[in-house]
């Protein structure tokens, strides 16, 4: 079962307290931060998401297990281990890219 967890919105600029992802090449901010749970989203070039998740707002949700999630999926982006607590992939749902987490 899917919960939500926040919306990433795509900007042109640096929003004040964005932090950088080297791996994704983005800056980001803390969507834990923000009362509409909004991760704002400034990409670099060479960044390794793909195209729709680089110019389209996407949903992000949480699931218990990231791999039964995405069997049957259009997934856009297959699962990366970001730290010991997060796994994320993308899958394309509807025409906007959905971001998929699991949680540890």
């Amino acid at each position: 079962m899917r919960t939500f967890n926040h919306v990433g919105i795509v900007t042109t600029e640096k929003k004040e307290g964005a932090m950088y992802n080297d791996v994704l090449s983005v800056w980001l901010t803390d969507f834990s931060q923000s009362a509409h749970k909004i991760e704002w989203l400034k990409f670099e070039e060479g960044s390794i998401l793909p195209e729709l998740v680089q110019t389209q707002t996407h949903m992000a949700y949480t699931v218990p297990d990231i791999n039964r999630e995405l069997e049957g999926k259009k997934v856009i982006f297959p699962p990366l281990v970001c730290d010991e607590h997060l796994t994320i992939a993308f899958i394309e749902e509807e025409g906007i890219p959905v971001e998929i987490m699991q949680i540890k």
